[in-house]
């Protein structure tokens, strides 16, 4: 057994003296391999995380640019009706008949149009 790794110890070592040395990879092969795996991960971190969420982030503003009287909306957890719409803010209507004020920018969610919504939106210009 002592024979057989002196051996194997003697032929690696020969092994490894004997490389030429003046036959190193190239710098710039391994640089372009770099640039490219860099690039790579730009791209899909562009394509998979960046723009699907430019894209939801754009379509929820122009759904809350065209918010009116009556739409059921979520803000923060919170389900209303519109009832006003302001600048900035929007002024809720919720089940029980109270309103609260909410920032445009926390409203999450927005409903499609039901029948509720209609005869909520009636009670709201009677009153």
């Amino acid at each position: 057994m002592k024979i057989f790794l002196t051996t194997l110890l003697i032929t690696l070592s020969s092994t490894l003296m004997a490389q030429d040395l003046t036959e190193a990879p190239a710098a710039s092969d391994s640089m372009w391999q770099t640039f490219i795996l860099i690039g790579t991960a730009v791209l899909f971190f562009y394509f998979i995380l960046y723009r699907p969420e430019q894209k939801r982030r754009k379509a929820l503003e122009e759904q809350r640019s065209a918010l009116k009287k009556g739409d059921k909306v979520a803000a923060v957890g919170i389900i209303g009706t519109v009832s006003q719409i302001l600048d900035n803010t929007v002024i809720l209507r919720m089940v029980d008949g109270s309103k609260i004020e909410v920032l445009k920018a926390a409203i999450t969610d927005i409903f499609p149009p039901s029948d509720d919504n209609k005869n909520t939106v009636a009670k709201d210009e009677e009153d």
